[in-house]
């Protein structure tokens, strides 16, 4: 059954990727001919190609439902191809509102990115940890992950917007800071890429150290080590030995993961700008030539008053009764709550400057493109690196 529910993944990856370019057809075929119907088939075989791999992963789901006993949320690879999986389904709904095709064009590479992200991390089916063994686990992790998914729509809408109004002529902050949004997905990949390869090489290094109970533990690393785990000591000869070792508040290997993705990244973002000659969101912008601002401000706008109350619900209300239930407190300052209570107060001033302020537009593209690098800093970087009640994910 394990197997069966990974095939139906790879399918939805494919069918997704295939969704990604027939999208990419419908936008050219708009602007040489507008007169017959091509467009619209093109967008229509787009969305079917796109609703047959939602279809296919929500086999995954139900499948390694079956194979495991629970829902498939409750690691951190589980987790981030659901979260793929909502983001896709939010795309679906809105697109049928709208019947915009460049908004799949965006959004299924960042579902890509997701589930190639998610396969980088353990897929071993393991029983859950006493703490999970809660129906509270399906009812607050899969609405939080439904309503991140429908905020980050508002992200693919915002980069859409400023792709489309840069001015490239000069250098300025906002293109600084739009290719600075760019090179973050090219770390992604860069991440993928690096594990993909130490992987496949059976890269493996032990490591002897302390946690922060003060235990003598082992951790092993799958890529060669830049940063230690606190008080490590390199078990297995022949390895790189780390350049300095960090303190038992944060996962040693999984900071190390980050750095390698930065420098990948870097090299990845390099060559591209060797090759292109200019920058990633000016290559870009010649897919928002037929782009209608007002509409995609509109989208944004939208996908944030949907997302909102349904983040609300999931990652606080629901997430503090099953606190509640499973420590005895509805807080307690864990790094993930925290994070959780960063983004659902951004988002409320998202609305609150929009709504009493004016804040249209740019403005509004710029807010959802840092609300989404607040959800993608608790999904990464809380995840990977800082210690707390929630490292089981």
């Amino acid at each position: 059954m394990a197997e069966i529910s990974s095939n139906f993944l790879y399918a939805a990856f494919i069918l997704y990727l295939a969704a990604t370019f027939i999208f990419g057809g419908s936008i050219r075929d708009s602007r040489r001919d507008k007169k017959d119907r091509t467009f619209r088939k093109w967008s229509q075989t787009a969305i079917a190609v796109t609703l047959a791999g939602f279809a296919s992963q929500a086999a995954y789901f139900v499948t390694r439902w079956m194979a495991s006993g629970h829902a498939p949320v409750s690691n951190l690879f589980e987790f981030t191809t659901f979260f793929g999986m909502m983001l896709v389904l939010a795309f679906i709904i809105l697109y049928f509102i709208y019947k915009t095709a460049i908004l799949g064009l965006f959004t299924l590479p960042v579902a890509l990115l997701l589930i190639a992200y998610a396969s980088m991390f353990p897929r071993d089916i393991t029983p859950l940890i006493p703490a999970l063994k809660s129906q509270w686990l399906y009812i607050h992790v899969t609405t939080a992950a439904l309503g991140q998914a429908i905020l980050a729509i508002s992200f693919i809408a915002g980069v859409l917007y400023l792709i489309k109004t840069a001015d490239h002529a000069k250098p300025s902050k906002k293109t600084f800071w739009l290719e600075f949004v760019m090179f973050v997905m090219v770390a992604t990949i860069g991440f993928i890429i690096i594990t993909t390869v130490f992987r496949a090489a059976g890269y493996e290094a032990e490591f002897k150290w302390i946690d922060k109970k003060g235990a003598e533990a082992q951790m092993v690393y799958d890529l060669p080590a830049l940063i230690g785990p606190n008080k490590g000591e390199l078990l297995t000869e022949g390895k790189l030995h780390p350049l300095f070792n960090v303190p038992p508040i944060f996962s040693g290997r999984k900071l190390n993961t980050v750095v390698w993705s930065i420098f990948a990244g870097l090299v990845l973002y390099g060559l591209a700008r060797v090759i292109l000659r200019k920058s990633l969101s000016r290559t870009l912008q010649p897919l928002t030539k037929k782009l209608n601002l007002d509409l995609t401000d509109e989208i944004g706008y939208r996908s944030v008053t949907i997302g909102f109350p349904v983040f609300t619900l999931g990652a606080l209300i629901f997430a503090m009764i099953w606190a509640q239930a499973a420590w005895t407190r509805f807080w307690g300052w864990d790094p993930k709550e925290v994070w959780a209570l960063v983004t659902w107060l951004f988002y409320a001033a998202y609305l609150h400057l929009r709504l009493s302020r004016g804040w249209h537009g740019e403005k509004s593209a710029w807010l959802a493109v840092i609300g989404f690098a607040i959800i993608m800093f608790n999904l990464i970087f809380v995840n990977l690196v800082i210690a707390g009640l929630h490292s089981y994910a």
